[in-house]
């Protein structure tokens, strides 16, 4: 007989994060496709399952349609059955004082019935939109070995990125492993240490419901970096942190979205997908029926990864085809991310794009310019767009989703939004 879970996995999936602008006018963060057939939030998902912790609630808000249809019942981590399963937990009215969340830390205090209806002996609390691979036991058994009332998981970062972060002091008691933080700051201006949090944080439930009660009478905004953390540090517990050492993929702009997607290409890639036995729902968008990839007398696939339903006569170069993405003759795509169902007419040209789903690219487009710095050059091509033949976009581009016909003839210059 399974025994009751003893640890309770809260998953933070709802936000929309305005930096990846276009990828996510509809959906939230957590679910935007990646690597050619998964979402975000598979990564954490699938670091639970390996990790055997199967009582999971996700806390979803922004245009949740998406995930909910993605996560489905939890069957594609093998999380359904007595003692385990997948909560969605959208905010709801109620006849106290329920409402929209109004951040991180409140939407987990909206749900205190539900967690303490559980009863955990350790809450763990992650973020869903970060690519990496982490076996949460050995967090776990860290924070009971050292009986800590919060235990967060960090990973050391360029000094000069440090501001980005919230970060923490840790000293060596326990070595590379980790050790007890003296100091904690969030996106400080001037970073004096640079052990970056993951947002894996494990915490002692009756300390974690305490502050957040008091987060909730007392304070004007609702964050774990910015409120829940300082107060936890300011009230002089037994706070630790566990070094992490593997790869994290930050993926908060379109610059780093892109180049975690890269990061899977290559003779060694940084994200060793197999290796890491990440698990997708491949009923969403019926992935699991598609044919399998097509490849005309003129195809060409150099350092790519292309999937089941593709069809592609033309040239990929260093890119990810979502699928259902057609390459037509004489087209060329490189250094790119195209998602479900776009179409690449013949002789266009694609360099360094993201393109969300259901986007056709019309003959002998143009889009990128040589010459542009990485961090400018990433243009986003929004869900629902036809691009007219012959059209030609420079780099940097955003194209907000289901713009009209008009909008999309002539020439887009480099940096230009068209909404």
């Amino acid at each position: 007989m399974k025994l009751k879970p003893k640890v309770l996995a809260m998953i933070l999936a709802g936000g929309r994060v305005d930096e990846l602008n276009v990828l996510t006018a509809y959906r939230p963060k957590s679910a935007v496709p990646f690597g050619g057939f998964a979402r975000i939030i598979d990564f954490a998902l699938s670091n639970l399952m390996h990790s055997g912790l199967e009582l999971v609630a996700i806390l979803s808000q922004y245009r949740s349609f998406s995930l909910i249809s993605h996560i489905g019942v939890g069957a594609a981590w093998d999380m359904t059955g007595r003692h385990r399963g997948v909560f969605i937990l959208p905010p709801s009215q109620g006849s106290g004082q329920s409402s929209w969340y109004r951040g991180s830390a409140d939407a987990i205090h909206q749900n205190l019935d539900f967690v303490q209806y559980h009863d955990p002996e350790t809450i763990l609390v992650l973020s869903g939109d970060h690519v990496y691979q982490m076996d949460y036991r050995e967090i776990l058994e860290y924070h009971r070995e050292k009986d800590a009332d919060l235990t967060m998981a960090c990973i050391q970062v360029p000094m000069v990125e440090a501001g980005r972060f919230g970060v923490a002091e840790i000293d060596d008691e326990d070595g590379e492993r980790g050790g007890r933080i003296h100091q904690y700051q969030e996106k400080p201006a001037n970073p004096s240490f640079n052990w970056a949090s993951l947002t894996v944080y494990c915490f002692r439930p009756s300390v974690l419901y305490e502050v957040l009660g008091a987060n909730a009478r007392e304070d004007e905004s609702f964050e774990f970096g910015r409120d829940i953390l300082p107060r936890i540090m300011a009230s002089q517990r037994r706070v630790y942190g566990f070094k992490f050492h593997g790869y994290w993929g930050y993926t908060r702009t379109v610059a780093e979205y892109w180049q975690t997607n890269m990061d899977l290409l290559g003779p060694v890639a940084k994200i060793p997908l197999e290796e890491w036995g990440i698990r997708t729902n491949l009923e969403h968008r019926a992935v699991r029926d598609c044919q399998p990839l097509k490849a005309g007398p003129g195809a060409s696939i150099e350092n790519s990864l292309v999937y089941n339903g593709c069809i592609v006569e033309g040239r990929v170069e260093n890119s990810i085809l979502f699928p259902g993405v057609h390459l037509k003759a004489g087209a060329q795509v490189k250094n790119s991310v195209l998602f479900y169902d776009n179409v690449v007419g013949h002789g266009a040209v694609l360099d360094t794009v993201v393109s969300d789903v259901n986007v056709t690219f019309g003959a002998r487009v143009r889009i990128g310019e040589p010459g542009v710095p990485l961090a400018a050059k990433v243009t986003v091509v929004g869900w629902n767009n036809h691009l007219l033949d012959g059209m030609v976009i420079g780099s940097g581009c955003t194209l907000h989703p289901n713009l009209r016909p008009e909008q999309m003839a002539g020439e887009i210059k480099s940096g230009e939004v068209v909404r």
